[in-house]
């Protein structure tokens, strides 16, 4: 429906945007008829998703949209599984653990997040967005994700990475990551971070979420991050199979990450 698709897009701009926007910004940059725009914002308002400044007639996200959040991030099976597996992770191994909803190939979505008192913290909050191919979790979702080569590329071809890797370069770790059930980005994504990333397999096999774990590259012996490796390969697995889902392939990294 038009008008479902016009609100949402709305409360994805304002959310994008550092400041509040007028309706004609908002309808500018969403190719929306200005009046159509108005009685969609004051529509949101009434319900308390958006809020309007009464003097420069601007509009920002209001409160309304953290009580919707909230409620999601309680009914979501993935984020109660995910979360004490990754406060455990993140503990033994002095880390950021996250935990990833993926929205097909646009972005994926963190749903779960556990912090230590490391020196180095990944800067993510729970509903930050990352393009999905991006990083490990990128290279899970091209091996276990329904998507075909052409997609893949053409996606590829619109990231951001401080070290970008070749389409060749890529696709290679991506084979390496669908043999070992596991995704490493060892400095594409930001440079001198080690990213690894195992994907939570959905009932029609395809990968539905994911858990990372970030650390400075110079932090982390091979032998410390092939054993953060496995525990985000047996915690994904475990919270696969309670949500109905199957695991990945692949056997134990060992000393090879």
């Amino acid at each position: 429906m038009p008008a479902v698709t016009r609100s949402v897009a709305i409360l994805r701009l304002l959310a994008r945007s550092p400041e509040a926007l007028g309706v004609n910004a908002i309808a500018r940059e969403l190719a929306i008829v200005p009046s159509t725009c108005l009685h969609i914002l004051r529509a949101l308002a009434a319900e308390g998703l958006v809020a309007v400044d009464p003097v420069l007639k601007r509009y920002r996200l209001d409160t309304g949209v953290l009580t919707l959040a909230r409620s999601a991030l309680r009914q979501d099976g993935f984020a109660r599984l995910a979360q004490p597996e990754l406060d455990a992770i993140a503990t033994r191994h002095g880390l950021t653990a996250i935990g990833v909803r993926v929205m097909g190939l646009r972005h994926m979505i963190v749903v779960a997040l556990s912090r230590t008192d490391a020196a180095f913290r990944l800067h993510v909050d729970v509903g930050s967005r990352f393009p999905a191919l991006i990083s490990a979790t990128g290279r899970c979702l091209a091996a276990f994700g329904p998507h075909s080569n052409s997609e893949l590329q053409h996606a590829f071809r619109s990231l951001r990475w401080d070290d970008a890797p070749s389409y060749r370069t890529w696709q290679s770790e991506v084979a390496a990551t669908r043999r070992d059930g596991l995704g490493i980005d060892r400095g594409n994504y930001i440079r001198g971070v080690i990213i690894m990333a195992a994907p939570v397999i959905g009932m029609d096999g395809h990968m539905t979420h994911a858990l990372v774990g970030v650390a400075l590259s110079d932090r982390l012996s091979p032998a410390a991050a092939a054993a953060v490796g496995d525990d985000l390969k047996v915690a994904a697995a475990r919270v696969s199979h309670a949500l109905g889902g199957v695991e990945a392939t692949g056997p134990s990294t060992g000393s090879d990450v």
